[in-house]
């Protein structure tokens, strides 16, 4: 029992790390046919995630899954760019709130385009409906049980006493 139980859950790390690293290949060869040369897939997630909100960059780097980024920098090229229209909150001036522009809701059309396409593809698979939220129940069981045991790391540690 344990012994299937550690395959199928070091299988599950496995595979939620490579689907993350073909689909951002999706999105940079969908970039590539577009002419955008620019930016990278996980800029153009960010973009995708951002949307028609506006928020600041602790919300963004909350929402959304940018592994192996660093959000204020790859928010500080994507309005290099163009892409973004960053401002002071008025507020509070440490906060940065960010939006996309003209030309980052252009880009985001063509992202939604892409998923659209993906899902007329997706109909003619065997996969449901009912296999993607049967999928996203147990990935989101598994995220609340990283972020519980990541809380019982954080509690152990300051729980030890300081190094002498």
């Amino acid at each position: 029992m344990v012994d299937t139980m550690q395959t199928a859950y070091l299988d599950t790390i496995a595979r939620i790390e490579r689907l993350h690293r073909e689909f951002l290949d999706v999105v940079k060869l969908e970039l590539d046919t577009k002419g955008v040369h620019d930016i990278n897939a996980v800029q153009a997630m960010i973009l995708f995630n951002l949307g028609n909100h506006e928020m600041s960059v602790s919300e963004l780097a909350l929402r959304g899954c940018y592994m192996g980024s660093n959000v204020s920098y790859n928010l500080k090229k994507l309005g290099e760019f163009g892409y973004l229209v960053q401002e002071r909150a008025e507020h509070d001036r440490r906060v940065t709130r960010v939006r996309l522009s003209d030309k980052g809701q252009a880009l985001r059309q063509k992202i939604l385009e892409m998923h659209e396409r993906h899902l007329a593809e997706l109909s003619k698979t065997p996969l449901t409906e009912q296999d993607l939220n049967h999928t996203n129940t147990a990935l989101q069981r598994l995220d609340r049980f990283w972020a519980r045991m990541a809380d019982m790391t954080t509690r152990r540690v300051e729980l030890m006493p300081a190094a002498q």
